[in-house]
């Protein structure tokens, strides 16, 4: 899938483009300030590959001239209850220089498009409550739910 709007291009990657992949994880960690998560260990060409095939990993990114100016990360959930998917957002950014130019939207409507085509019928995302420019986003794309998140460690060692 490729859109364009100006000289913005918007595609979901595919696993040729690790390329592409690992500008956005320098993105990524830029603008969530988290070098320890994003650029420590990077994966290999191979793990970013597969990571690109799997049918549940959905990235998409904002191109201009060959570079990522933002994008996003979904997972596909199947659902049991009835044969559909959700498809959740874990990560999203638009590079500083970039922002409030409407790139965030256009991504997230990408995945919603993609989404439709493959059986998804709602896309989510959280926000972190002090974050009022992403609240602002999904506040115009879609209705708020009041929700609490836990994370439950993994025991360290076992597998």
């Amino acid at each position: 899938m490729q859109r364009s709007s100006s000289k913005t291009q918007y595609l979901r990657l595919l696993p040729g483009d690790v390329a592409l992949l690992r500008q956005l994880n320098v993105l990524f960690s830029r603008a969530f300030d988290d070098p320890v998560s994003y650029q420590s260990r990077p994966a290999t060409d191979a793990y970013l590959m597969d990571f690109l095939a799997k049918e549940h990993v959905s990235v998409f990114v904002a191109l201009n001239d060959g570079h990522v100016l933002g994008g996003l990360v979904a997972y596909a959930l199947d659902k049991f209850e009835m044969a559909r998917r959700e498809y959740y957002i874990y990560d999203l950014a638009v590079d500083a220089g970039h922002r409030r130019q409407g790139i965030a939207t256009a991504l997230i409507r990408n995945l919603c498009e993609f989404a439709a085509d493959n059986a998804g019928w709602v896309v989510y995302v959280q926000a972190d409550r002090g974050d009022a420019p992403a609240i602002a986003l999904y506040s115009k794309l879609g209705v708020q739910e009041q929700v609490l998140h836990f994370d439950i460690p993994v025991p360290i060692g076992k597998k």
